[in-house]
């Protein structure tokens, strides 16, 4: 599965996406979310296949394994707020979990700082669970509403074929669903590459079930290393062809879309780390999750897409020229909120504190 998906990302990099993005769950939910119109940040608009593919894959998968459920009602809410802060964290660092491997492979040193950030950010997730941390057990649904992610899917699917703009801004066409004509948001592989890719990677994490954060917790939490190759695979792959291409360039300056502020990159995945945790895995683990069935897990990818749509409109997104203005504080309100969630919903012999 690791060495899949590091192939795949470097392949829709050749295809089109942009430098070191080839896959990352944060920027392409950020890239939704402004084609949906919740941010205005002309530069990153696009309903990413990908996304689409990766909850799609995951549904085919878990219907052949008939692992597809509807389970839900764990502290829905608390979830939602926990991806809205993951995204942030994300966007102040600029990527996910995956992506921070990507950047890696390609040489980008600044994914040091993130990665050792969402090893921190792991590390403390990990000391709640051990006090007791739970956001509840998930209960069972009608199963009808395991269909809703996957029709949220297939809607956006149709609407990016069909790229509806009967909107009108000073007369001239515009949205609903709104594409960059230049920046990141401009740079895609072709439609087909992009889905194909995106479900093999869905199939293939829904039965394998990867998750960066969540081999860093086993390891953690009981010196369980079984997810841990998956993750080298990624890396060791996409280093391989980065260098076959010629695409590895070793250093901190002039790295594809991001920034050198290490205090930042550190705590950005910090806080993405911590989320993360707290709900239970990596942002690609969570759409793959939405796409078995699973409430909860759909909620904490709705968030992530709202937290875009802030993480741009509130100006605390990071650009290649640093951190947004209102991105530090921001990272800080994140870490109180998990703090908070973290420690007052643990469980003891007395009950829930």
């Amino acid at each position: 599965m690791g060495a899949a998906t590091g192939a795949l990302a470097i392949l829709l990099q050749r295809l089109g996406n942009p430098g070191n993005m080839g896959i990352c769950v944060a920027c392409m939910l950020r890239d939704i979310s402004g084609a949906l119109g919740l941010h205005r940040a002309p530069m990153v608009q696009y309903l990413r296949p990908e996304i689409i593919g990766f909850v799609l894959g995951s549904t085919a998968s878990s219907l052949m394994g008939r692992e597809f459920r509807a389970r839900g009602g764990s502290a829905p809410l608390v979830r939602f707020f926990l991806g809205f802060f993951a995204m942030v964290g994300a966007l102040v660092f600029l990527g996910c979990p995956w992506r921070a491997l990507l950047r890696l492979s390609a040489g980008d040193a600044n994914a040091i700082l993130g990665l050792l950030g969402l090893g921190a950010g792991v590390w403390v997730g990990v000391a709640f669970l051990k006090s007791g941390f739970t956001l509840g057990r998930a209960q069972r649904n009608d199963p009808r509403t395991a269909w809703m992610m996957p029709a949220l899917m297939a809607i956006l699917l149709v609407l990016l074929i069909a790229s509806p703009q009967f909107g009108r801004v000073d007369g001239k066409p515009a949205g609903p669903i709104f594409a960059s004509l230049q920046g990141p948001g401009s740079q895609h592989a072709p439609i087909v590459a992009s889905l194909i890719a995106g479900l093999s990677v869905g199939a293939l994490a829904q039965r394998s079930r990867f998750c960066t954060v969540g081999a860093l917790r086993d390891i953690i939490l009981v010196k369980d290393f079984h997810l841990l190759g998956g993750v080298i695979a990624m890396v060791v792959t996409a280093f391989v062809l980065n260098l076959l291409f010629g695409q590895f360039r070793w250093g901190f300056e002039g790295q594809p879309i991001a920034h050198t502020s290490h205090l930042w990159n550190f705590l950005g995945m910090l806080l993405a780390g911590l989320a993360f945790t707290l709900a239970g895995g990596c942002p690609g683990r969570q759409l793959v999750l939405s796409g078995e069935g699973d409430a909860d897990a759909s909620l904490f990818v709705l968030g992530m897409l709202v937290g875009a749509g802030f993480a741009h409109n509130m100006s605390l997104a990071s650009s290649a020229a640093g951190t947004g203005p209102y991105g530090p504080a921001a990272v800080i309100i994140g870490l109180a909120f998990c703090i908070i969630v973290g420690y007052f919903l643990r469980r003891t012999d007395v009950g829930v504190i």
